[in-house]
C-alpha cells in the first residue's frame, strides 16, 4: 500500500463540479492499493501519516507532525500509485487491487486517520469517481510513504 503525501496550504476534490472534500493547511494523501495488501496495510501507513513531522517548528524546521498543528487531511483513492510503465508507453495496472478490496482497505486507511484527528479534519474523495484535485503544495514537500516489501519479497497478486 502506498501513500504519497503533501503538505498543502489547501486542497481540494470535485467531481461533477461539484466540491465534495476540502481542507486548509494539512496533507493532501494519494492513496494506492495493490493485490495481497491487508488492513495491517492500511492502518500502519494511517499511522505513519499522522505521525509524519514535516511541519515547521519555532525555529523553521520540519519538526512537527499533522496533529501537532491541528492540521486536515484530503485522502484521495488512486489506483495509479501503482502503474508500471517499464514496458512500452501505456502503464499496466495489473499490481493495483481490486476494486472492492482497494476500496475496503482504503477506507480502513481513513476511518484510522479519523480516530487519531477527528471526523471533522479528514475529507475525502468519491472512491471510483472520476475527480478533479486542486492541491497547493505548501514547500513543496511531497513524501511517499509505502508498506510494500523490500525486493526479494514481492508479493504475487492472485
Amino acid at each position: 500500500m502506498k501513500a504519497l503525501v503533501q503538505r498543502v496550504a489547501k486542497a481540494g476534490v470535485s467531481v461533477d463540479g461539484r466540491i465534495v472534500g476540502s481542507v486548509g493547511r494539512g496533507f493532501a494523501v494519494l492513496i494506492g492499493v495493490r493485490h495481497g495488501d491487508e488492513e495491517r496495510d492500511a492502518l500502519q501507513l494511517a499511522q505513519k501519516t499522522v505521525s509524519l513531522r514535516v511541519f515547521p517548528d519555532a525555529s523553521g524546521k520540519m519538526n512537527l507532525s499533522i496533529a501537532d498543528i491541528g492540521g486536515s487531511v484530503l485522502a484521495i483513492s488512486q489506483f495509479t500509485l501503482y502503474a508500471d510503465t517499464r514496458k512500452g508507453n501505456r502503464p499496466s495496472l495489473i499490481r493495483a487491487a481490486e476494486p472492492a478490496a482497494a476500496r475496503a482497505l482504503y477506507e480502513a486507511y481513513v476511518e484510522a486517520i479519523r480516530r487519531e484527528l477527528g471526523p471533522e479534519r479528514v475529507a475525502t474523495g468519491i472512491f471510483g469517481a472520476s475527480m478533479q484535485v486542486e492541491i497547493h503544495n505548501d514547500g513543496p514537500v511531497t513524501i511517499e510513504l509505502s508498506t510494500d516489501p523490500g525486493p526479494g519479497a514481492e508479493r504475487r497478486a492472485p
